[in-house]
């Protein structure tokens, strides 16, 4: 209860995003929001994703506000992929003001539900510290949904449908927080061979008996391991396109966030106790009150960050500057052409030194 015998507000549902390139990921975070603003009360969206060009749909929290992508790699001569992780490491180090943002919009106007769209490169967020931080401090105070987007289309060969369902098996293992396999594009193709696969063994070792490598073989073996994993799998098909199968989807997150809070919650305050209790004997009945948001500030370690950048990350709200921050310009094309000039007279010095000792052993054999 707050004060005054108010009833603090219902938290909000983290629906996290994630999806193969190409899978209709961002499309269907459009048509989520979409819905979901035609409700009583607009979700709150935030886009994690530093390299799209374009977001389709209105972001409340942008990370490209926060860390620009194409500075970061040419500062830190990355790679696209190397560029997205460091943006979002960087990101994480500002994660705890995103939860009080997030905490001041429940409080003033509340929301029903919070949405994280991740960048294409699943594997950039699903397997990296920033992506585990963000999960687990998002977890640690509202119930979290982890949402795995299937392109129904490709995955309409046996052998591919197999991979796929080993990549959701592998991160609901990981992120052990309520799933939900989204099959998208039921508009083109049905997901109703997906399902008939899930639910019936013998027929997915029909479809399998018409491949002859050796994937093949190894995707049978594997089928039969995963069948448990379909009895409690949460799946529905959806089209982004038309809205096919939003209420359904809906129906699955409702589900989702009593499994959260009737299997995960209690889990979470046992080891959070746990750790308490420790700290407790190891510190000699000092404990650390500092526990809020404590996942995020634990995690802060794990993400390895340039010294000399850490200041010069921001996190800005569209909404809660009217006037338009000028920020000092950095000279980056400058400090590049600094890097390579040393780069270039470090090579000419050490070459010079080894046609010296080349000349000096040919006089002297």
């Amino acid at each position: 209860m707050a004060e005054g015998g108010v009833t603090d507000p219902k938290p909000p549902t983290c629906i996290i995003v994630l999806g193969m390139a190409g899978s209709g990921k961002t499309t269907f975070v459009q048509r989520l929001t979409s819905d979901l603003h035609q409700g009583r009360v607009p979700p709150y969206v935030v886009n994690l994703d530093p390299a799209c060009r374009d977001v389709p749909f209105p972001a409340n929290i942008d990370i490209r506000d926060t860390v620009n992508y194409k500075e970061v790699m040419k500062q830190y001569q990355l790679g696209p992929n190397g560029g997205i992780v460091t943006s979002l490491n960087l990101f994480a180090t500002k994660f705890d003001q995103v939860l009080e943002l997030i905490d001041k919009r429940i409080q003033e106007k509340g929301t029903e539900y919070i949405i994280f769209d991740t960048p294409g490169q699943i594997e950039v967020f699903t397997w990296s510290a920033s992506g585990n931080i963000i999960t687990e401090a998002l977890a640690a105070k509202y119930p979290a949904v982890i949402v795995y987007v299937m392109d129904s289309v490709r995955s309409t060969n046996p052998v591919t449908f197999m991979s796929n369902m080993l990549y959701a098996c592998s991160i609901l293992y990981k992120c052990k927080l309520p799933f939900i396999v989204t099959m998208n594009k039921i508009d083109v193709v049905s997901n109703r061979y997906a399902v008939e696969w899930m639910q019936d063994f013998e027929a997915f070792q029909d479809a399998l008996s018409g491949e002859t490598s050796y994937v093949s073989n190894l995707a049978q073996s594997m089928s039969l391991a995963l069948d448990e994993f379909y009895g409690s799998l949460n799946s529905v098909g959806v089209s982004a396109m038309t809205g096919e199968g939003m209420e359904a989807f809906m129906a699955s997150v409702a589900r989702a966030r009593l499994e959260y809070e009737n299997e995960y919650k209690p889990e979470y305050d046992r080891l959070m106790k746990e750790k308490k209790e420790s700290a407790q004997v190891i510190s000699g009945g000092k404990v650390k009150t500092d526990q809020q948001g404590g996942l995020c500030h634990t995690g802060r370690e794990e993400v390895e960050m340039p010294a000399n950048i850490a200041e010069d990350v921001y996190l800005r709200h569209p909404g809660d500057d009217e006037e338009e921050i000028d920020e000092e310009k950095y000279d980056y094309e400058k400090e590049a052409e600094s890097r390579e000039t040393d780069s270039f007279n470090t090579f000419i010095s050490s070459r010079e030194t080894k046609l010296i000792q080349q000349i000096n052993q040919s006089n002297h054999p």
